[in-house]
């Protein structure tokens, strides 16, 4: 539960996905001393662990996809900022496309928070709104 609950982000009392998020984007600095293939391969194996660690949260919890439970956020968060060139400015910038994905679910988003249920559903929809946020980043990344 540690890990689901974000190291005990996910227990902030108000908006635990920021809060976890937070923490995730305070990992970045360390993040940024893998080369590329190693940072992708931890990518990858944060998500399944994220898998198999939310469902385990989320059986115990009552309703799907617990606020608490931010390992979701930690692993869309650094998808988000793959790739992006390695400053708080962008990272910041990163972190606050991401939120509004996460936030506000535009579609396809939306319907796999709805309509995927456990582990997999509670990592998949923030991981397609990592790549939302990673896409219009590296945008602005490419025309600034």
């Amino acid at each position: 539960m540690l890990l689901a609950f974000g190291f005990g982000s996910g227990l902030s009392p108000k908006a635990p996905g920021t809060a976890g998020s937070l923490l995730a984007l305070l990992c970045m600095p360390i993040l940024t001393y893998l080369p590329v293939w190693a940072y992708w391969c931890m990518l990858v194996l944060a998500f399944g662990a994220g898998v198999v660690i939310c469902n385990y949260a989320d059986r115990r919890l009552t309703g799907h996809d617990h606020p608490g439970i931010v390992w979701d956020e930690f692993v869309g968060l650094w998808l988000a900022l793959a790739s992006v060139p390695a400053s708080w400015g962008w990272w910041l910038a990163g972190f606050l496309v991401f939120r509004c994905f996460d936030i506000f679910k535009p579609w396809p988003i939306s319907v796999i928070d709805r309509k995927i249920a456990g582990g997999f559903g509670v990592m998949l929809d923030d991981l397609i709104a990592g790549c939302g946020a990673w896409l219009v980043t590296m945008t602005l990344v490419w025309l600034l």
